[in-house]
């Protein structure tokens, strides 16, 4: 389409209207430049809503990124609290199972180690560390080497000398052991 296609008047058509052709030209001239100046503000406006629209898009990723970081620092706290909450009664868990262990728990302390084992249930925690496993430098810390003769318990504990603990993924403590060495 170009400037002048709504305009179609002949010049004969002019004479009958009783415009001249220079006044024609010129009534040509002005409505190509209004179609111009028209052209030039749609684009203007083309260019404006784009920027708008781009702004916009830039607003809600930013968003979506700040509850994606606003989720994840919840979590983050999550584990810390249950980091510092486990870390103030672990030893306590220690002892209670020790004592378990031994049959040393009266009968009228049952509920109050029920109690406590709910408690470390709900917060996640989960004790580990046991002989055979596959000793791992990130969840156990290693004491001391025993000698083993078969080549497959070589890199095993063979030894837990304290239970570790952890909450999900999050070690809260090491388990300490001892790691089976082939000579």
């Amino acid at each position: 389409m170009t400037d002048h296609d709504d305009i179609n008047i002949e010049a004969d058509g002019a004479e009958e209207v009783g415009m001249s052709e220079e006044e024609l030209e010129a009534t040509e001239s002005r409505e190509g430049a209004k179609v111009t100046k028209i052209k030039k503000e749609l684009e203007a406006c083309k260019a404006e809503r784009q920027e708008y629209m781009d702004g916009w898009q830039r607003a809600k990723a930013d968003y979506v990124n700040v509850l994606k970081r606003a989720e994840d620092e919840r979590k983050s706290a999550e584990v810390r609290g249950t980091v510092k909450s486990a870390k103030a009664f672990i030893g306590v868990l220690d002892s209670l199972t020790r004592a378990e262990a031994s049959g040393e728990v009266p009968e009228a302390f049952q509920s109050i180690a029920k109690q406590l084992h709910d408690a470390a249930t709900s917060l996640g925690l989960v004790s580990f560390g046991s002989v055979g496993e596959a000793f791992d430098p990130n969840q156990h810390e290693a004491l001391g080497q025993d000698p083993v003769e078969d080549i497959l318990l070589d890199d095993t504990v063979t030894a837990v000398l304290e239970q570790g603990w952890k909450a999900g993924d999050t070690v809260i403590r090491a388990a300490k052991v001892r790691v089976g060495s082939h000579q």
